[in-house]
């Protein structure tokens, strides 16, 4: 996700304001001169709550002024914004377990935090719009069935290719597995890759694509390792083969466009982010596409990925947190859709917003069609296990069989320990 940058702490926490009290009972009899145009004494108004909102910096410039606006323009609530520094995993955690209580936060759902009651449903307001979201990205926000994160905006990564290095090598755009390899090796000429994909040659960048490639996931039914399969040695191997086509000690790694600008790679796997950065550079030679399928029995696919916003179980109000949740990020489309455009290239996580950015119609329909997205069961110790086995197979030509087996029975533990 976007590095975050240091900012200050504001010292806020969510906290309740009492309403005034009044009766609510109604008169019988004649009512006195004062009020008799009524049938009853009037309530005096609720006061609004106070409800604390965090976020982490994002490097963007406008960001906070805008979330800060959102915030200011909701009636219903008085929202403070709290801004937090570049450790913000760590406060975020310290806070959900001892406080200050943020009433609503940003981040990524996970199985141990819904194990620890730390977050509150939110089926309730999703519900209506639930068919308004990819399903992959959908699922990453469901534990044991329920929903528990409202995706905010979206990133994607995509196969950047050079529609003029592959014109000149007489090489189509890779729509198969093994067409991307035998591109990659009939464009690694004059100096020049056919495919970067990282320095430690796409195993961290490429788990997921690969097995979703080969009709796999990370994990399936909600409890059980999704590549225990045969075929996903299969798919394994063919990084490997990609050996001598790869770019490989870049001074930078596969996030940044910087090698494909430079024209030291026909093809970058990389964020969609660094469209604009490309297009100033490389103006119209250049195509997008999802990472290509294995075979018939596979799919393509880009990975999909985002922070979402959610309800902390220990809010003073959680109702009204979830209201504000419902109206900022399902009802406000117009601030939807700003806030993922306008301060980078993201795309709204809304499916019918998404569609009304011209910019991305491209993006729009890759994430449409191919979307896919890690679940919550996904966690970094099973991530470690298979990038792990996945590099030795790149790198070194281990055995994929004997890798991905070792790779198996690690995520095997870790689900185990979830579920335990």
């Amino acid at each position: 996700m976007r590095k975050a940058n240091r900012r200050t702490f504001l010292a806020l926490a969510g906290t309740t304001v009492l309403s005034a009290c009044g009766s609510n009972t109604v008169q019988t009899g004649n009512p006195p001169p004062s009020t008799a145009y009524s049938a009853g004494v009037t309530r005096p108004k609720p006061k609004p709550v106070d409800l604390a909102q965090w976020y982490h910096p994002y490097p963007e410039a406008g960001v906070q002024e805008a979330v800060t606006r959102y915030a200011a323009a909701y009636q219903k609530s008085k929202v403070a914004v709290q801004w937090n520094p570049d450790d913000y995993e760590t406060k975020l955690n310290a806070a959900l377990q001892a406080g200050p209580v943020p009433d609503i936060f940003e981040g990524q759902v996970t199985v141990d935090r819904v194990r620890q009651n730390l977050l509150v449903p939110l089926d309730d307001v999703i519900g209506p719009v639930r068919g308004d979201f990819n399903p992959s990205v959908l699922a990453a926000q469901t534990v044991d069935g329920k929903v528990y994160g409202i995706p905010q905006a979206l990133d994607t990564q995509v196969l950047f290719y050079r529609k003029s290095f592959l014109q000149e090598a007489g090489v189509q755009p890779p729509q198969t597995l093994d067409e991307l390899v035998d591109a990659a090796k009939k464009l690694s000429k004059d100096g020049v890759k056919g495919l970067f994909a990282g320095n430690d040659a796409g195993a961290a960048a490429l788990a997921g694509p690969l097995l979703w490639s080969a009709g796999l996931d990370y994990v399936k039914d909600g409890k059980s390792v999704g590549f225990d399969d045969p075929r996903a040695a299969t798919v394994f191997a063919k990084l490997h083969e990609l050996n001598g086509s790869l770019l490989l000690g870049a001074s930078t790694d596969w996030a940044d466009p910087l090698p494909f600008i430079d024209g030291l790679t026909a093809m970058q796997w990389t964020w969609l982010w660094n469209l604009p950065k490309i297009q100033d550079t490389v103006k119209d030679d250049f195509g997008v596409l999802a990472f290509p399928r294995l075979d018939p029995a596979g799919a393509p696919s880009v990975p999909v990925s985002g922070l979402s916003a959610m309800v902390h179980s220990k809010s003073l109000n959680p109702n009204a947190a979830k209201d504000f949740v419902k109206w900022l990020w399902l009802e406000r489309t117009d601030f939807q859709q700003e806030f993922a455009t306008r301060f980078g290239f993201h795309l709204p996580a809304r499916l019918s917003v998404l569609g009304k950015v011209a910019a991305a119609a491209d993006a729009a329909k890759l994430v449409k069609e191919n979307g896919r997205a890690a679940g919550p069961l996904w966690t970094p110790v099973a991530n470690t296990a298979l990038v792990d086995a996945l590099g030795r197979i790149a790198r070194d030509g281990a055995d994929p069989v004997a890798e991905t087996k070792a790779a198996v029975e690690a995520v095997k533990a870790e689900l185990g320990r979830l579920s335990a």
